[in-house]
């Protein structure tokens, strides 16, 4: 359950209803056993999220990852591409050059 992004959304959100309930951080980390720094990330994040501080979304930032990682497939497919042209134009003339005339 540990890892970059481990912890499913309801746990997230049950460890947050805890310490909006008035629970001090420290404790819910420590009888959780997580960290109390991921709490007080969540917590950022929510509030974002609710509109209560400045900063992209939750939503916003998955859409932005996706956006990114298509951008590096498009950019690694363009290079291949161009390596491949670059390679034929080697071998092969460019279309309508003709061998020297007789």
């Amino acid at each position: 359950m540990v890892g970059r992004r481990g912890y499913p959304p309801e746990f997230r959100r049950k460890v947050l209803d805890l310490v909006e309930a008035g629970r001090p951080v420290v404790d819910v980390a420590r009888d959780l056993g997580i960290s109390a720094q991921s709490i007080y990330v969540w917590r950022k994040q929510d509030r974002i999220d609710k509109g209560l501080e400045p900063g992209l979304s939750s939503a916003e930032r998955s859409e932005l990852s996706a956006a990114q990682r298509r951008i590096a497939e498009l950019e690694t497919e363009l290079a291949v591409h161009r390596r491949a042209s670059e390679l034929l134009g080697k071998v092969v003339p460019p279309k309508g050059a003709t061998k020297r005339s007789r």
